[in-house]
């Protein structure tokens, strides 16, 4: 089983190293802004380079908005961080679900992330697949809730969309960690990535604060953190405090193998 890390983009393959990873995930540009992605000044050697590449998009981006000012830039956005992902040889982009207003129809959120695939798929496709993680809260998320994500793989999934499983939102949503990997597949049938996190905060709580698998702060027994990389047999990356995590990567090879 793959098992990495979530690191700063600056010198991912040198982070690979200190951590004795074998898959790795980054942002290609400031994760609070919009602009596009430059080439990484290390792109030809990521690309030649064994390890396994995912890239996380910018946490702005919120394709279900029905704010244009908000919904068009996150639609180019994805599209040019999957191009700067294809271009280092990544093997995915995870994009959060996203919201929409308390007041708006969850129905026409779902149909804007349709149009998303729709739009692109005009054009050929996405050049990497486009992995849409869970998230921890909101009222009015597209990818909290099980019945909610069951509604939008609806309209994706005959794209080829696939699924980040975030343990830390799971948890915080509310989720049965021991059955979250069966419900996701029934509704899915798949799970592409793992981000293997545990929780500074009780269960249900809807806060997104990530701890260590291990030795750290965390709410979640850590053997139930490998039960869910075990069912889910994707690869993992632990988003954890970067003091811990050749740490954590070290506790779940020995516990997977």
């Amino acid at each position: 089983m793959l098992i990495g890390a979530h690191v700063r983009d600056d010198d991912p393959l040198t982070a690979v190293a200190e951590r004795k990873a074998d898959v790795v995930q980054f942002f290609l540009s400031d994760p609070q802004g919009w602009k596009a992605p430059k080439p990484h000044p290390h792109g030809e050697a990521i690309a030649a380079d064994p390890v396994e590449v995912f890239i996380h998009s910018p946490y702005l981006i919120n394709v279900a908005s029905l704010n244009n000012r908000i919904r068009i830039p996150s639609r180019k956005n994805v599209t040019q961080h999957a191009d700067g992902a294809a271009a280092i040889g990544a093997k995915g982009l995870i994009v959060h679900g996203g919201h929409i207003g308390e007041k708006d129809d969850v129905e026409v959120g779902l149909d804007n992330w349709r149009k998303l695939f729709e739009r692109e798929q005009e054009k050929g496709g996405f050049k990497v697949p486009i992995l849409i993680e869970n998230t921890a809260g909101g009222e009015n998320a597209m990818t909290r809730d099980l019945d909610v994500i069951a509604r939008l793989w609806d309209k994706v999934g005959e794209f080829g969309a696939g699924f980040c499983l975030d343990t830390c939102h799971a948890f915080a949503a509310g989720w049965d960690l021991e059955t979250a990997v069966e419900k996701v597949k029934a509704i899915t049938g798949r799970i592409d990535l793992v981000h293997l996190n545990n929780s500074r905060d009780e269960f249900g709580s809807t806060r997104d604060r990530h701890a260590n698998v291990v030795e750290g702060e965390g709410t979640i027994d850590p053997e139930v953190l490998v039960g869910v990389a075990r069912a889910a047999g994707a690869p993992v990356v632990v988003e954890t405090p970067a003091d811990g995590q050749a740490t954590d990567i070290a506790y779940l090879r020995e516990q997977l193998g």
